[in-house]
């Protein structure tokens, strides 16, 4: 079995190996904030935080398989540290809109590596990246607004994360993932 050998590679490529990094953190982070949420005993939101740790995972494979596919070595990295001390629910909240706003710059720095390097193939398999963005951004900002509304009430967030539909919906559209999507 033949081994790809490490090579210099464009800037559009160490930048989706980095955000293969990034994704893995963001996992990381959100499995920090669903456990800070279970030890609250607040399972909605618990349970919201725990599925957002495996979407995130999944980008970082669905990368990890652009890699591969397109037969580049890959290195998977460590995630880096994690906060998980909180005062209150908020900062848990606030902490997650502002790590899907830093994911949104990052994919919009690396569509823009991308196009300057012409790589068709790579500014089209970021396409669903960005839609995903949107998507991700607009529910944690609303998440954001429902908690603040609550008022410290909490059980009024469990009630309305109960009741409506936020997360993956599991997008069919979404890249291959190495080793299958959880």
């Amino acid at each position: 079995m033949a081994m790809l050998k490490k090579e210099p590679r464009s800037k559009f490529y160490e930048l989706l190996q980095q955000q293969v990094q990034n994704e893995f953190h963001a996992s990381q982070q959100y499995v920090a904030l669903a456990v800070w949420f279970d030890n609250a005993d607040l399972p909605q939101l618990a349970r919201h935080f725990y599925r957002q740790a495996v979407e995130e995972r999944n980008h970082a494979l669905a990368i990890v398989q652009y890699l591969i596919d397109t037969d580049h070595h890959v290195d998977i990295p460590p995630t880096g540290p994690v906060r998980n001390d909180f005062a209150e629910p908020l900062e848990l909240v606030e902490l997650a809109l502002e790590q899907e706003k830093e994911v949104t710059a990052d994919f919009r720095t690396l569509m823009k590596a991308a196009r300057a390097e012409d790589d068709y193939q790579g500014e089209q398999f970021l396409q669903w990246f960005l839609k995903e963005q949107v998507e991700e951004v607009s529910q944690m900002s609303t998440l954001v607004n429902v908690v603040k509304r609550a008022n410290g009430n909490m059980f009024e967030v469990e009630t309305w994360l109960a009741r409506e539909s936020v997360g993956d919906d599991g997008a069919p559209e979404m890249p291959p993932v190495a080793g299958g999507a959880l």
